[in-house]
């Protein structure tokens, strides 16, 4: 499943959903990296 995380102010990532993490996080992968950042739902991308 293709999922959005949000890194700092103006970084999106979107990538292969990964894991959830106990803090409400998220891990994605894109290519052969992983980055973990806060899930940007529907409602979020919409209103952008």
């Amino acid at each position: 499943m293709i999922r959005t995380i949000k890194q700092g102010s103006f970084i999106l990532i979107q990538g292969t959903f990964v894991r959830q993490h106990a803090d409400g996080r998220i891990t994605v992968r894109v290519g052969d990296k992983l980055y973990v950042g806060a899930p940007i739902d529907r409602a979020d991308r919409e209103a952008a």
